[in-house]
C-alpha cells in the first residue's frame, strides 16, 4: 500500500461561527468582549507611557467610545490606547486563540507583572463579533 498525505479543507467562516457559537451562548457578549479589548488597550498604553511619555501626545486621559448609526445599521467602537500594526493584526487578531495581550503580559516581569490586570488573554473574545455580523471592518 502506498503512501499518501491528505490535507483537510475548511470553510473558515463555518468554522468560526461554530467555534464562537460553542464559547458565548449570549450574542450580546460581543460588546462587552470589544470593550474588554479596548479598555486593555488603554491599559497597555498607560502602562508603557510609564518610561515613554510620549507616547501619550496631547491627549493623555484614556477614551473608549461606541457609536450605533441605526441607519446605516452600524456600531463602532473606538479607543485610544496602542494600535496594532499590520504584523500585530494578521498575527494576534487574525489567529484565532491568539491573544496580543497574552503575549505582552508574558513579556513583563516582577512586579509589573502583578499589577497589570487585562482581560482578554485567551485570543477569542474578538470573534464573539461574528455571532451579530456578516461584515466586520479593524482600522487601527
Amino acid at each position: 500500500m502506498s503512501e499518501e498525505t491528505l490535507s483537510f479543507q475548511t470553510e473558515v467562516a463555518q468554522l468560526l461561527r461554530l467555534m464562537v457559537n460553542s464559547v458565548y451562548s449570549d450574542k450580546e457578549v460581543f460588546l462587552r468582549e470589544l470593550i474588554s479589548n479596548a479598555s486593555d488597550a488603554c491599559d497597555k498604553a498607560r502602562y508603557l507611557a510609564i518610561t515613554e511619555p510620549d507616547i501619550l501626545g496631547d491627549d493623555p486621559d484614556f477614551k473608549v467610545r461606541i457609536k450605533v448609526d441605526k441607519e446605516a445599521r452600524t456600531l463602532s467602537l473606538s479607543d485610544n490606547g496602542v494600535g496594532m500594526n499590520r504584523d500585530g493584526l494578521i498575527s494576534d487578531l487574525g489567529t484565532i486563540a491568539r491573544s496580543g495581550t497574552s503575549a505582552f503580559m508574558e513579556n513583563l516581569s516582577g512586579d509589573s507583572a502583578q499589577d497589570m490586570q487585562m482581560i482578554g488573554q485567551f485570543g477569542v473574545g474578538f470573534y464573539s463579533v461574528f455571532m451579530v455580523s456578516d461584515k466586520v471592518e479593524v482600522t487601527s
